[in-house]
């Protein structure tokens, strides 16, 4: 008779333990693999550890209040995330004056940032598929929170020196764009998964307006704008404190399946999830469209306290800023503007999503179209108009924005619903990466250097400043109208791959996540192994 090894043993008691039988699942397909009875007497590729199967009884759940907290945490964070990466526009005329920088240098600054978040990005959505997501994140709130207050003593003779603390804090945050996202996808789902979406990515808007207010206030309050970067890092060890004490890190897949559990999925390389990721054209689409958004807020977001505060000064509402410490008006205006617009966007383009895949299957990338066409006109029309009458600007701008804001939350569900639950991390990744190669990245420096650009032939005026910012953003209206054609293309193709990420995901978390969360299954198989070593 022959006898099994203690490998074997083991992981059949593993697989008893948890109520499994031994046939096996393709985790790409959902469909049944074949088995074959292995030399050391498994059967298929389970003996090996290469096959997926049935799902059965999970070990893990976790309660509803727990996870509601968990989210609040992940939310708040996500504000400082945001409030992180717009304090220095809400400054940015003080910082062009301490440094002695251009317009185009300026732009550099955001640029700097993006292109050391992208880059970091992969990077974090790689590790955050096969590793402790929280340890990632906790690593992250370190770094963007120790770079930033850093920054806040960097004298006015290394100017490359702030621009490189810059670029670590955007290495930070991506680690938390990349990652957070995940987590909340493994908490919820269906419904409750796009309300918490919807509620995560208010934050952005609101992160972002209020990084602008923080800014020019505690500018205004102490007369020197650094004082605003040595605030956040306190707010950040709050942050800290909270993800370690309240945030857990479930299983992957953990919500779409809690009832449902594989053993030892085969793990992927890296560059398999992305041929996997390239295949799926929802996926491809849709980061197109979200590049679109991200060239055209990136742009907005940096620049239009700047543009604001120009027209007004061609409108005589303000004098010309020739010292360090500029008025912060515009900035609080625009900041509080973001904030209001962006909270009842992203609650809008949820709800309306939630109610209209009710009727139409494809209504979240239909809902990402009509926002952005409608949102191109009116972007248009809040810079055409700035020259004539500032109110009419405003508003606006302020319609360009709220239609924007109704992307945030959609966006994101477009993506989990397509993706398998193991490839989430680096899917979330790539999408970040190349919206920000090719949007707002860019679209800063670009948008400052146009302006540089056309400021050289013309005359050294505000009037010549302002209409050559002005004209520098007109390609984001175009951009705008690309982003709502990607979603199109998007509707498109969305049923099909949301049908094979549902039928692919069945089943899919990792079994060191149950094991690690099953104690007693683990003080069975280590004391069963002895035996089975002496048979």
């Amino acid at each position: 008779m022959q006898l099994c090894s203690a490998p074997v043993l083991a992981r059949r008691l593993q697989l008893s333990l948890l109520g499994m039988s031994t046939e096996c699942i393709d985790p790409w397909t959902g469909g049944p693999q074949s088995q074959t009875q292995s030399p050391g007497g498994g059967y298929g590729t389970l003996a090996s550890g290469g096959c997926l199967p049935p799902p059965t009884s999970a070990s893990w759940n976790l309660p509803r209040w727990r996870a509601s907290l968990a989210a609040a945490v992940l939310c708040y964070i996500n504000l400082l995330n945001y409030m992180n990466w717009f304090i220095i526009p809400g400054v940015l005329l003080d910082v062009q004056k301490y440094f002695n920088i251009s317009d185009s240098h300026a732009g550099l600054l955001q640029t700097v940032f993006i292109g050391c978040l992208l880059v970091s990005a992969p990077v974090f959505g790689y590790l955050g598929d096969r590793h402790s997501r929280k340890a990632i994140l906790c690593f992250g709130i370190l770094l963007w929170s120790g770079a930033g207050l850093s920054s806040s003593f960097i004298s006015y003779q290394y100017s490359w020196l702030f621009f490189l603390s810059r670029g670590v804090v955007g290495t930070g945050a991506a680690s938390y764009s990349t990652i957070a996202p995940t987590v909340l996808g493994d908490l919820f789902v269906k419904d409750q998964r796009t309300c918490v979406l919807a509620v995560f990515y208010i934050f952005i808007p609101v992160g972002s307006g209020l990084g602008y207010v923080l800014g020019s206030v505690v500018a205004e309050l102490t007369g020197n704008w650094r004082w605003a970067l040595r605030i956040m890092p306190c707010l950040d060890a709050v942050a800290l404190v909270l993800l370690i004490l309240l945030v857990p890190d479930p299983p992957r897949g953990a919500a779409e399946k809690q009832e449902e559990v594989a053993v030892r999925a085969p793990r992927r390389s890296w560059c398999e999830d992305v041929r996997y990721l390239g295949r799926n054209w929802s996926f491809v689409f849709s980061t197109l469209g979200v590049t679109a958004i991200g060239f055209v807020t990136g742009a907005l977001g940096f620049w239009a306290p700047k543009f604001l505060f120009e027209a007004r000064v061609v409108h005589g509402l303000q004098l010309p800023c020739f010292q360090e410490q500029c008025g912060s008006q515009d900035s609080l205006i625009f900041g509080a503007l973001t904030v209001a617009t962006g909270i009842i966007g992203v609650i809008l383009g949820a709800e309306a999503s939630r109610r209209y895949k009710k009727v139409n299957p494809r209504a979240e990338p239909l809902i990402c179209a009509s926002s952005l066409f409608a949102a191109a006109p009116c972007l248009y029309l809040a810079l055409i108009l700035a020259s004539r009458t500032l109110l009419a600007s405003y508003v606006f701008l302020a319609l360009g924005e709220l239609l924007l804001s109704c992307n945030w939350a959609v966006v994101a569900d477009i993506l989990l619903s397509v993706v398998v639950p193991r490839c989430r991390g680096t899917a979330e990744a790539l999408q970040i990466t190349v919206a920000h190669i090719l949007g707002d990245a860019g679209s800063p420096y670009l948008t400052g250097l146009i302006s540089s650009v056309l400021q050289t032939g013309r005359p050294n005026s505000y009037l010549q400043r302002f209409l050559s910012l002005q004209h520098s953003f007109l390609c984001c209206a175009f951009a705008i109208v690309l982003g709502g054609g990607c979603f199109l293309l998007t509707a498109l193709h969305l049923e099909r791959d949301q049908a094979q990420a549902r039928q692919a995901g069945k089943g899919t978390l990792d079994s060191e996540d149950i094991v690690s969360r099953n104690p007693e299954s683990q003080g069975l198989l280590s004391s069963t192994s002895t035996p089975a070593e002496h048979s």
